[in-house]
């Protein structure tokens, strides 16, 4: 049985072949050192549990995406953007990567191997999360795989 050795392979190759990601985190959160500006845009994800089904294990996976947030010091008019205006690239970048994965679950070329995302996941934005001023998504969903243990 390799199931949860390939969902961590998976979606950790998944997430290197976006362009917007420079390295992938796994574990717990606090034990990434997110002090050090060379490891973002950084993804960090966490399987929170499993459930066992007779055919099925379905995995709930937490995944953040974030970057570093540099703010201007220059003066600036525009309320709507403020000295953050890479705030907005953050976001837009940071959900297209969330975005990638759950397609490739859903419909892709995960799909295709036996990795089915379940339900309809809620991604939410974040800012100032962390530490340092860190912007991006956070998103928990679910995903069903074969449960390929045999008793024999």
């Amino acid at each position: 049985m390799k199931a949860f050795y390939n969902i961590l392979d998976t979606i950790k190759s998944e997430l290197l072949d976006s362009p917007f990601v420079s390295t992938v985190t796994y574990g717990a959160l606090d034990r990434v050192d997110l002090n050090k500006k060379t490891i973002f845009p950084l993804s960090h994800f966490m399987v929170n549990n499993v459930s066992y089904g007779e055919n099925t294990l379905t995995y709930n996976i937490s995944l953040l995406c974030m970057d570093i947030v540099d703010i201007s010091n220059e003066y600036t008019t525009d309320m709507f953007i403020g000295n953050d205006s890479d705030e907005h690239d953050i976001f837009n970048t940071q959900q297209a990567v969330i975005i990638r994965v759950l397609d490739a679950l859903k419909r892709g070329d995960l799909y295709a191997n036996l990795y089915q995302l379940e339900g309809e996941p809620n991604i939410e934005p974040f800012v100032d999360r962390f530490e340092n001023r860190l912007a991006g998504w956070a998103v928990t969903f679910d995903v069903v795989v074969i449960n390929d243990m045999s008793c024999t």
